[in-house]
C-alpha cells in the first residue's frame, strides 16, 4: 500500500485546499495518473498516483485544507475489479461485523492524538484538521472564532492564527457569523475560489500598506510598429516565434529599472532591498483569474527569448499548467489591459514590489509633430509605484525613459 501525500507546494505556500477528486474510492488507477486537484493561493496542482493499483481510501474530502506532507489517501495493490468484489467471509473464521459508533448531530468528535474536532452538523463551523490541532493546543473554541474562511464557513488554520494575533486590548468574544442575504430572482451564489480570494486579499493588502500613486505618459508607437512590420516575417522564420510588442516593453523597462533601481526595490521591515537583477512579472489571464509568471533575469534575455517565454506563459496559463516556481520572485510587473480594449487605467501594485507598468490600447489620435497635425498610433502608459521608497521625480523619469526606448527602439538594441 502507498500513501498519497500533499507534495511540496512552492515558495511561501504551506497549505492547499482539496478542490476535486478525479477518482473515487475503489477505482483502479495507473502510475502517475492524476488523482486529485489541490488549489493553492496561486495555482491548481494535480497530485498523481505514486504507483498503479486501487484507490483504497480518501483521507481528505473536497474542501478540506491540507498542509504539505499531509495524507490525502492511499493506494492498494490490485485491480479495480478485484477491489470491487465484497470481502468474502471465511467459513472457518467469519469476520466480526463492523459496528458504526453513533455520532451526535453536533459537538466534538474524538480524533487520534487527543484532538477534538467539532462536526459539521448542527450548523457549527467545523475546523479543518490543522486548525483543530492548533485550537486544542491553544485552548481556543470554535465559538470564540466564529465563521471561518474555508469552504462552508469551516475554520482554517489561518483563522485561528488571526484570532491569536488579535490586539491584546481587543476583547475575546464570539464572532457572530454574518448570515448570507436571501437570494433574489435570477441570482446564482458561487463560492469564491481560493485563488480569487487570495487575489482579493493581496490587492487589498497593497492598498492598505503601500503609499500607492500613479503617474501617466503617452508613447508614440509608430517606430516600433514600423520595425515590427518590416522584420516580423524574418524574425518568426529564424527564431520560431512571433515578434510582439511585449519584448520591446520588457527591454525598455529593464533599461529604465537599471537607471532608477528604487522602482525595482522592495521594503523589508525598516530596510530597502535593492536588486541587481530584474525578475519581470508578466500579468496573463487564466481560467481562474489573473496570474503573474516571472521572466527571471530579464536583463540577460534577447528579444526572441522574451517572446518565447511570454508565449509559453500564456499557453500554460490558459491550460492551467503554470508551475508555482514560475509565479514567485518577481521584482517588477507589466500588465497589458490594452488587449481587452482598456484605454487608460491605474494598475495596482503586486506586493512586495514597488512598481507596475500598465500598457493600454493603441489608438490613432491627432498629434502635433513639428508644427503639423499628424495621425499617430498612441498608447497611454501608467506607472503605479510605492511612494514610500520611490520619489515622484524617479517615477516620472522612469516612465520618460520607457517612452524614449519605445519611440526610438534603436536605443534598446544599442543599450543606450
Amino acid at each position: 500500500m502507498s500513501d498519497i501525500l500533499v507534495p511540496t507546494l512552492g515558495e511561501s505556500v504551506s497549505t492547499a485546499t482539496v478542490a476535486r477528486w478525479l477518482k473515487k474510492a475503489g477505482e483502479a488507477v495507473k502510475a502517475d495518473e492524476p488523482l486529485v486537484e489541490l488549489e493553492t493561493d496561486k495555482v491548481t496542482v494535480e497530485v498523481n498516483a505514486p504507483e498503479a493499483g486501487v484507490l483504497e481510501a480518501i483521507a481528505a474530502d473536497e474542501g478540506a485544507e491540507v498542509e504539505v506532507g499531509a495524507l490525502l489517501g492511499s493506494i492498494a495493490a490490485g485491480s479495480g475489479a478485484a477491489a470491487a468484489k465484497p470481502a468474502a467471509a471465511s467459513a472457518a473464521a467469519p469476520a466480526a461485523p463492523k459496528v458504526e459508533e453513533p455520532r451526535p448531530a453536533s459537538g466534538p468528535v474524538s480524533r487520534p492524538g487527543g484532538v477534538e474536532t467539532p462536526t459539521k452538523g448542527g450548523g457549527e463551523h467545523a475546523p479543518l484538521p490543522a486548525a483543530a490541532k492548533m485550537m486544542a493546543e491553544k485552548g481556543v473554541s470554535a465559538e470564540q472564532i466564529g465563521a471561518g474562511s474555508a469552504k462552508d464557513g469551516r475554520i482554517a488554520k489561518g483563522d485561528v492564527q488571526a484570532f491569536l494575533n488579535r490586539p491584546a486590548s481587543e476583547p475575546a468574544k464570539p464572532a457572530a457569523p454574518k448570515a448570507p442575504r436571501a437570494p433574489q430572482a435570477g441570482e446564482e451564489r458561487v463560492k469564491m475560489t481560493r485563488l480569487r480570494k487570495t487575489i482579493a486579499n493581496r490587492l487589498k493588502e497593497a492598498q492598505n500598506t503601500a503609499a500607492m500613486l500613479t503617474t501617466f505618459n503617452e508613447v508614440d508607437m509608430s517606430a516600433v510598429m514600423a520595425l515590427r512590420a518590416e522584420y516580423k516575417d524574418a524574425f518568426e522564420k529564424k527564431q520560431g516565434t512571433k515578434l510582439g510588442f511585449m519584448s520591446f516593453f520588457v527591454k525598455a523597462c529593464v533599461a529604465a529599472l537599471q537607471e532608477w533601481p528604487a522602482v525595482n526595490a522592495e521594503i523589508d521591515g525598516d530596510d530597502v532591498v535593492y536588486k541587481n537583477f530584474v525578475n519581470m512579472g508578466i500579468a496573463v489571464g487564466g481560467p481562474n483569474g489573473l496570474v503573474v509568471p516571472v521572466l527571471r533575469n530579464a536583463q540577460e534575455l534577447s528579444f526572441a527569448e522574451i517572446e518565447k517565454a511570454i508565449s509559453g506563459f500564456g499557453k500554460r496559463a490558459r491550460d492551467g499548467q503554470l508551475k508555482l516556481e514560475e509565479l514567485a520572485g518577481g521584482s517588477f510587473t507589466i500588465t497589458n489591459g490594452g488587449i481587452y480594449g482598456s484605454l487608460m487605467s491605474t494598475p495596482i501594485l503586486n506586493p512586495p514590489q514597488s512598481g507596475i507598468l500598465g500598457m493600454h490600447k493603441i489608438q490613432e489620435r491627432p498629434m502635433a509633430v513639428g508644427g503639423k497635425i499628424e495621425i499617430r498610433p498612441m498608447m497611454y502608459l501608467a506607472l503605479s509605484y510605492d511612494h514610500r521608497i520611490v520619489d515622484g521625480k524617479e517615477a516620472v523619469s522612469f516612465l520618460v525613459r520607457v517612452k524614449e526606448g519605445i519611440e526610438d527602439p534603436r536605443r534598446l538594441m544599442l543599450g543606450l
